[in-house]
């Protein structure tokens, strides 16, 4: 049995991906704002929060963590014209969607590191992080979302930091690039920016379901080759490719 754990599990994304990964068998701890069950309360804009989820996701998995899923994320306007309101936009921002996978990402390398001599999965390898970023990464967002570029971009470069240093770990790592998913926060986004024009950019025609970006999430934390560590895997309709 595989033990995940999954950040921003509760809704959109992370609740397709908590569903797709339960079905294919693995066991999920979820994360999100309050305790429940199977979720770990954690607010990720604090310092140190990621440390403090990570061990007690730890202890409610007994021990053994195979594959990390950092899928956490905010997506809110920094104002160009209120210095203080963009300060606080860009730390906030940078803490919840950069820093708190990188601190989860550094205890994930440690734990694979010391756990994964003798537990190893069907391909031999000690663990996999999962993360999951953004189009806005390689294409940049809005003018009011210069943060959240900037913070899913440094995702990506820490991903493929975390591939090339430690495949010899055996420890694989992957990127997931949404464009416009089918979320309450993309419906929000979408109808405030105008659908239409946003639409016409995107050849498929149609933004990306919660369900198809899931089932990427779930093949790279599951079955994957380890030959594709380091990769981004493009969820967006063709709107913008590399």
């Amino acid at each position: 049995m595989t033990n995940i754990l999954l950040t921003g599990s509760t809704r959109g994304i992370g609740a397709a991906a908590h569903a797709a990964l339960i079905a294919a068998g693995a066991t999920v701890l979820g994360h999100g704002s309050r305790d429940g069950d199977g979720v770990v309360g954690a607010d990720l804009a604090e310092p140190g929060a990621g440390d403090r989820l990570w061990d007690a996701a730890l202890e409610r998995l007994d021990g053994r963590i195979d594959v990390l899923v950092n899928n956490a994320g905010v997506f809110e306007a920094a104002p160009l014209a209120d210095a203080a309101a963009w300060e606080t936009a860009w730390a906030r921002s940078w803490r919840i969607n950069l820093q708190a996978a990188a601190d989860l990402s550094r205890r994930a390398v440690l734990h694979f590191q010391a756990h994964g001599g003798g537990d190893r999965d069907a391909a031999g390898f000690a663990g996999r992080i999962v993360n999951v970023a953004s189009r806005a990464a390689f294409r940049g967002d809005s003018p009011a979302h210069w943060h959240y570029a900037a913070a899913k971009a440094g995702m990506v470069a820490m991903t493929r930091t975390i591939a090339r240093a430690y495949a010899a770990d055996g420890i694989l790592a992957f990127v997931v690039a949404p464009g416009f998913t089918m979320t309450g926060m993309a419906e929000e986004y979408l109808s405030s920016r105008g659908g239409d024009k946003l639409l016409a950019d995107i050849p498929l025609g149609r933004v990306a379901s919660a369900a198809e970006v899931a089932e990427t999430i779930r093949w790279l934390s599951l079955d994957a080759p380890p030959s594709l560590t380091g990769a981004v895997l493009d969820v967006n309709g063709a709107s913008y490719v590399r």
